[in-house]
């Protein structure tokens, strides 16, 4: 207990400083489920200590979430309220710092209609489309981190009793976030000066074209001119680093809207919406997606894809080893957060604008112009594997193995 008490501590000075590197007169949002509390006002508490101005906190309660999406009226879904919409639009114009802790349950949503699943996410995409714009461009500092909960710990560990199975997820989210040594800020800065190394070795390269083959996936994703690689922590405009993701071990980039081809087969399993989506795949042609398959989720994958006119392209291409932390703990997290730091993944749907030169002054009209894909939604999948072949072909011609047999060249 004592050890957990500690490292549930540092987690939540590791989410303040490193995660949104909160500044002394700052707001701060945090979004998490009622059962974090105590995470929460450990973080409460630590960013008052950094000289926050107000912690925000918006709680949520997943059981009451079902009940909803099992018993209301359709037509809610296709709202959002817009006190909300005003609320989240408010503190990003006034510089807040937003955190979200994510503990859900994976299949939460499983016995409901995907139709009201897919209004819902549409309707609040849609309304929190100018919010979305300040985190897509890190005008403003934002992090998500994650935290155990009774539903998720016995779906990844669903041979443990309840208790052990929570007691064992905590403890990979500690390991995996990297709070359990000494300094846990000091490891990150290391981690972080890691992947920089990547991100320079790549935009240095400057690749036209990437070839991906592996025994199941056989895909040419071009990249936009311009494009930048990214991972690790990012910048906001007054150049104050943050970590979006904690954990992360990605290094991500801008695939070109229409210059992708070829069929993506999934390699873990894709929770979207309460729902799990496996055993896929996706067959692109000039950037759009043209067929698809699923033994599980099809029609939950089916809504997704369908979202607007930009699910049907991708937005982001990232590449993470297979020999990494994650990977190697031998465990399907079936969270995004975590399992897309274990494997090469995809994301239907909106770009990042910080991945091209200049791409927070470029107008949402152009994006067509340069290849960038617009869309309310934005969603990682995992197609990395230990057979992963990765080339990258530069303007003239020329090819360079950047992966071989799932890790870097």
């Amino acid at each position: 207990m004592e050890s957990f008490q500690r490292n549930l501590q540092k987690l939540a000075e590791l989410a303040v400083t490193t995660g949104v590197n909160i500044q002394p007169n700052q707001e701060l949002e945090i979004s998490s489920n009622i059962s974090n509390a105590e995470l929460v006002r450990l973080i409460t508490k630590e960013a008052y200590k950094r000289g926050a101005k107000n912690v925000h906190i918006n709680w949520a309660d997943e059981e009451s979430s079902l009940i909803k999406y099992l018993n209301a009226p359709e037509e809610v879904f296709d709202e959002f309220p817009e006190w909300n919409t005003l609320m989240f639009n408010e503190l990003a114009k006034r510089g807040a710092a937003f955190l979200s802790i994510v503990s859900n349950n994976p299949d939460l949503l499983k016995d409901v209609d995907p139709k009201r699943v897919a209004a819902s996410r549409k309707s609040s995409g849609e309304a929190l489309k100018e919010w979305r714009k300040y985190m897509n461009t890190d005008k403003c500092r934002w992090s998500i981190i994650a935290a155990a909960s009774p539903a998720w710990a016995k779906k990844v560990f669903p041979d443990l009793d309840e208790k052990e199975a929570v007691d064992k997820l905590w403890e990979e989210i500690f390991k995996c976030s990297r709070v359990t040594g000494e300094n846990p800020t000091e490891d990150w800065n290391k981690h972080n000066n890691l992947i920089h190394e990547k991100v320079t070795f790549l935009n240095e390269m400057n690749f036209k074209t990437l070839k991906f083959k592996s025994k199941i996936t056989d895909l040419e994703i071009g990249l936009v001119e311009g494009h930048i690689w990214l991972g690790g922590c990012s910048d906001d405009p007054n150049g104050i680093r943050f970590n979006a993701n904690i954990p992360t071990e990605e290094v991500f980039g801008m695939p070109h809207k229409f210059k992708v081809n070829g069929t993506v087969h999934n390699t873990k399993p894709l929770v979207y919406a309460g729902n799990t989506i496996d055993n896929f795949s996706i067959t692109f042609k000039d950037g759009k997606i043209v067929d698809f398959s699923a033994e599980k989720g099809y029609e939950v994958l089916k809504n997704l894809i369908e979202t607007d006119e930009g699910s049907l392209y991708l937005g982001e291409v990232a590449f993470v080893p297979y020999d990494s932390p994650i990977s190697n703990s031998n465990t399907v997290f079936y969270s995004t957060l975590f399992d897309e730091n274990a494997s090469c993944h995809l994301a239907i749907g909106s770009a990042y604008s910080t991945n091209i030169e200049n791409g927070p002054e470029i107008s949402e009209d152009d994006y067509d112009k340069f290849g960038i894909n617009k869309s309310i939604t934005h969603v990682d999948f995992m197609f990395g594997s230990e057979d992963m072949n990765i080339v990258g072909v530069k303007e003239d011609g020329s090819e360079i193995d950047i992966f071989i047999n799932g890790n870097w060249a």
